[in-house]
């Protein structure tokens, strides 16, 4: 039997076997975790690349958009030195928010999205940033070309999500810090840095 090329015998790893996308760093390729229908946080188990159950979320707080990753990206030094406030990444792979018009609701899905901006976030002192994309070919978002162009309230409910949802009742204070959002320029920048962060981690 002939199979089509590539094949693989065996599933690739989301996050290693998977390409980061047709034209990076503008045009990238994202692996979902989450979806705006989760109450639980879902995270990518690095070893097995299946999805481990993080945690459920203790707020009433959803995503606004699609979330996941972009594979082989890393955020290390590179990443954290164009972060104000640390000069080290998270050591995971680089997070993506995808807006799309259509809801999608499952997740362990790959789209490919156009990114358009970014959000600064810090969490435990290390460099967590948000790249911002669109869902390509959307019949409501393919026009916008930088965060600047979204409407301000979707904008502000991403923040909020983020603010809020690594909050523990009674904690005194919130390890994540979210910072201002950035347009596209410094979007490519990361994205960027954490694929050049990747290769220096993993090699070619």
């Amino acid at each position: 039997m002939t199979f089509p090329q590539p094949f693989y015998k065996w599933r690739p790893h989301p996050w290693h076997g998977l390409e980061a996308g047709r034209e990076v760093p503008k045009f990238v390729q994202a692996y979902i975790e989450i979806t705006p229908f989760d109450l639980v946080k879902y995270e990518i188990d690095k070893v097995t690349g299946y999805l481990r159950v993080d945690r459920p979320q203790r707020s009433s707080s959803q995503p606004p958009t699609l979330y996941g990753f972009i594979p082989r990206t890393y955020c290390g030094n590179r990443v954290g030195a164009l972060a104000k406030g640390c000069d080290q990444g998270d050591r995971d792979p680089l997070d993506v928010c995808v807006f799309s018009e259509r809801p999608i609701n499952r997740a362990e899905v790959i789209v490919n999205a156009r990114v358009v901006g970014g959000l600064a976030a810090i969490d435990g002192g290390e460099a967590d940033d948000k790249i911002v994309a669109v869902l390509e070919n959307d019949s409501v978002w393919k026009h916008v070309e930088t965060i600047e162009q979204l409407p301000k309230v979707l904008v502000e409910r991403l923040r909020h999500y983020f603010a809020t949802y690594k909050l523990v009742p009674g904690q005194s204070a919130p390890t994540m810090q979210v910072g201002e959002t950035y347009g596209l320029e410094h979007a490519l920048k990361v994205v960027q840095a954490s694929l050049a962060d990747y290769d220096e981690e993993y090699g070619q």
